[in-house]
């Protein structure tokens, strides 16, 4: 593994010094490193002392962790069937993210005619987002009534009894994003 690390250091060095638009000499400037010295840490021959990699990683903003970790890909594809799917009646949910966000919930919904589907109210001070894509979108929180068409987008407590229905023909998407707000324990529990 440790064969590894002057190239991984080379790797991770060229590429955060060019997101950030650095020379090497700018990024060697930032190190208080001569440029010839961050040239051969690029280069992937380097054996360089935990100071000069402190230094490097400080110049960039990054834990040394990230600059002697093996490279990152700059993306992964996710197809379809490996997101989290699940029926609730006529409905289908999906999930638009294979990794989730802390305290955020993001859902695509698909309502077929006539179909609703209840929603459950969250923990208090939730707020939801509700976006139509396609068809026609009906809100019913409270007591009150949002009727979405395509691009339309309702904000509304998503701490609250609420369901969504398709009034319509075609099929109706949408996409939901639930803020949540912390559960807060009382001191001394």
């Amino acid at each position: 593994m440790h064969e590894a690390l002057p190239a991984n250091l080379a790797t991770n060095l060229r590429r955060l010094r060019q997101a950030r638009g650095l020379s090497q000499q700018q990024a060697a400037d930032l190190a208080g490193l001569p440029r010839p010295t961050w040239a051969t840490l690029e280069s992937g021959s380097a054996n360089p002392t935990i100071v000069v990699l402190l230094r490097a990683a400080a110049a960039l903003q990054v834990p040394v962790e990230e600059v002697i970790a093996a490279p990152r890909a700059t993306g992964r594809l996710y197809r379809v069937a490996e997101l989290r799917s699940r029926r609730r009646g006529l409905a289908v949910l999906r999930d638009l993210l294979p990794e989730k966000i802390p305290g955020v919930e993001l859902d695509r919904l698909e309502l077929p005619a006539s179909a609703s589907l209840t929603g459950v109210p969250h923990t208090p001070g939730t707020r939801e987002y509700l976006a139509c894509e396609h068809g026609t979108l009906q809100l019913t929180t409270e007591g009150e009534q949002f009727v979405l068409g395509p691009g339309d987008v309702v904000v509304f407590r998503g701490d609250q009894r609420h369901s969504y229905r398709n009034p319509a023909r075609p099929p109706a998407i949408g996409y939901s994003v639930v803020v949540l707000m912390p559960l807060t324990v009382p001191p001394g529990r």
